[in-house]
């Protein structure tokens, strides 16, 4: 396809090398052989009237001209598969669709399960592709790379749709049969007694502790680390230890573990869970429908 003089399916080997800023990473993504992405750059140089990428050292870095096509040719891809997906009208029951979605293993188990349950009788051919959170979420969401993310409030994108599902806060998990630990726990208590507690690799378990010993002046004991949220109750059973787990994530192992629940005695802010998607899927009646199951098992969350 061309418009005007562009060969239309040149904008697919642009966004993938802007993207990727090589040209070995482009022709892995878009399927072709090296040689063939080069010929397509070289195109594109010559359409554009600049180079695009160029070397620096030992790998390629974006021109000027590059960085300010990079999200104007992201614009146009998105729209038109937007416009491709469009259905006069939609049966969930027949929807073959794939969605990606992103998600902590909280928001995963506590929400996202029910959804699964939910669309295996409703829409059993929409498929879900559920991913952990990671530091490139917001830049995936921004270039359409994820169609729908669910996170904490304070990671919301403003220039973004987004809307609220649930609020929750942190409790204590204590083995049930907890030798010094009965129905309540102090904050003397609570530090004093080893703790499990999650790391994802990032600032976010710094930044936790920081608030925690700025709130309170003490640091806790961690003795046990784990990388998600759902083994924190599992790595508690059978220990002196505590974890401090959000209610409903703790709710439901205790439910089958032999675990407790109690109110945590520190001030900690609660948190407000929301789901955030492109513009480009606002139009989209199959995307929209999936919203409004999330936002609906969300309201039964409990």
């Amino acid at each position: 396809m061309r418009l005007g003089h562009f060969d239309m399916n040149l904008l697919f080997a642009l966004d993938a090398l802007l993207d990727s800023g090589s040209v070995t990473a482009a022709a892995q993504r878009l399927g072709m052989a090296q040689s063939s992405t080069s010929s397509a750059l070289a195109r594109l140089r010559e359409h554009f009237g600049d180079e695009l990428l160029v070397p620096v050292g030992r790998r390629m870095e974006l021109t000027s001209t590059a960085r300010a096509l990079r999200q104007p040719v992201r614009e146009i891809l998105l729209k038109s598969e937007a416009a491709i997906e469009r259905r006069p009208s939609f049966d969930p029951a027949s929807s073959t669709r794939r969605f990606r979605l992103r998600a902590s293993d909280y928001a995963t188990t506590v929400l996202l399960a029910p959804v699964v349950r939910r669309l295996a009788r409703e829409a059993p051919g929409m498929q879900l592709r559920i991913a952990n959170m990671s530091k490139d979420v917001p830049e995936q969401l921004q270039r359409g790379e994820v169609d729908l993310v669910i996170y904490p409030e304070e990671h919301r994108n403003p220039a973004l749709p987004h809307q609220a599902l649930f609020e929750d806060v942190c409790v204590c998990v204590v083995d049930a049969g907890h030798p010094t630990i009965g129905d309540t726990i102090d904050a003397a208590t609570y530090f004093a007694h080893g703790h499990v507690a999650w790391d994802f690799g990032d600032d976010r378990m710094a930044a936790f502790e920081e608030m925690i010993a700025a709130r309170h002046g003490q640091r806790r004991r961690i003795e046990v680390v784990t990388t998600n949220f759902n083994t924190l109750p599992q790595l508690v059973e059978g220990t002196p230890r505590i974890a401090t787990v959000f209610r409903r994530l703790g709710a439901l192992y205790a439910r089958h573990l032999p675990l407790r629940l109690l109110p945590l005695p520190l001030d900690l802010p609660p948190l407000r869970e929301l789901m955030q998607w492109h513009h480009h899927a606002d139009g989209d009646a199959d995307h929209a429908w999936l919203r409004q199951v999330v936002y609906e098992e969300a309201s039964r969350v409990s």
